[in-house]
């Protein structure tokens, strides 16, 4: 039996079934090599990007090793920003619905924390969420780990970047030492590796270097000389490409200012950013992928966990100097 199979791993019945019913049959690179290890209860950095197939690597360990009748957090999924992570809670109910009576919340910020509240009093199997708004949650002692299992950090370099790491850290100490952690990164850089050191236990580490090429996608690379004339060039292009187009900053008011200058010429534009609250974030993304409006201007806080289809063109108003942003950027 060929061990990229699902069918080749195991899990219980339920979880073989409902994947079948899935339409999964061969596993991703990232899953072949986590999968087996994860299962086996260790500690596990990987390196691999969005889209890979992380999710469910993760996902079918947390599901499997489940006490359905302990209605405890036995695993935490910690996701740099509210899209990912209410992503990441879809599959993992995907998943794990032929198990009876799983219970998945997700806990992030810019909601209302009262009903969150309310919501982990009831009790829950598995909890998805942003580190700011779980670190929260301990602190008023709104949500115990005592029972954690299985602790989850998605896009730890992401998390790194956005300044996490006091949240992070508060979670590590509110846990059980006894647990299971897995580091899921797109970049090793200097900080995940002095974050796996103080969090992770003998960890298998995986690096997945996927050679799949998008064929679908051609690349550009337009020179300008000043400011006023990269502005033009952009409004150019969205008129090139009418039906959807992403446009991506590296800051919030390199985002405001241009989604502005694109509406006073007419361009049915909004503008998302870590700055904005959920409700406005979700009500954007909504009008986008209605084509409610036409243009998205993003920064990288949006970069990753957005999974929106048929976009017409990425512009990168702003470069970057990692390779790995500007691939999630595009790809």
């Amino acid at each position: 039996m060929s061990d990229k199979l699902f069918s080749s791993l195991a899990i219980n019945e339920n979880l073989q079934k409902n994947i079948e019913s899935l339409g999964f049959t061969e596993m991703t690179e990232v899953q072949t090599e986590t999968l087996p290890i994860i299962l086996k209860g260790k500690d596990v950095i990987a390196q691999a990007k969005t889209g890979s197939g992380k999710t469910v690597a993760f996902g079918l360990a947390l599901i499997e090793n489940l006490q359905i009748d302990l209605r405890s957090p036995q695993g935490l999924v910690l996701c740099p920003t509210r899209e990912l992570a209410n992503q990441v809670a879809t599959v993992l109910r995907q998943l794990a619905r032929m198990t009876p009576n799983v219970k998945i919340i997700t806990i992030c910020g810019g909601g209302p924390f009262r009903p969150q509240q309310k919501t982990l009093l009831h009790g829950a199997h598995l909890v998805v969420g942003t580190p700011g708004r779980i670190a929260k949650h301990l602190r008023k002692e709104t949500l115990n780990l005592s029972h954690l299992k299985t602790l989850v950090l998605d896009e730890g370099d992401r998390m790194l970047e956005m300044g996490f790491q006091d949240e992070i850290d508060a979670v590590i100490e509110a846990s059980p030492s006894q647990r299971q952690t897995l580091l899921f990164s797109a970049t090793f850089p200097e900080g995940i590796h002095g974050m796996a050191d103080n969090i992770l236990n003998n960890p298998v580490k995986i690096e997945v270097h996927q050679n799949t090429v998008n064929t679908a996608i051609t690349e550009h690379f337009y020179r300008v000389n000043s400011h006023n004339q990269k502005v033009e060039a952009v409004k150019f292009l969205i008129s090139k490409h009418p039906e959807s187009t992403v446009v991506f900053c590296n800051t919030k008011r390199e985002a405001i200012e241009l989604t502005d200058d694109l509406i006073d010429s007419g361009f049915a534009a909004l503008d998302i950013h870590g700055d904005l609250e959920q409700r406005d974030r979700e009500d954007t993304l909504i009008k986008f992928t209605n084509r409610s409006i036409t243009t998205l201007v993003a920064t990288d806080v949006a970069a990753r966990g957005l999974d929106i289809d048929a976009i017409e063109a990425v512009i990168n108003f702003s470069l970057v100097k990692d390779v790995s942003v500007h691939v999630h950027r595009v790809g």
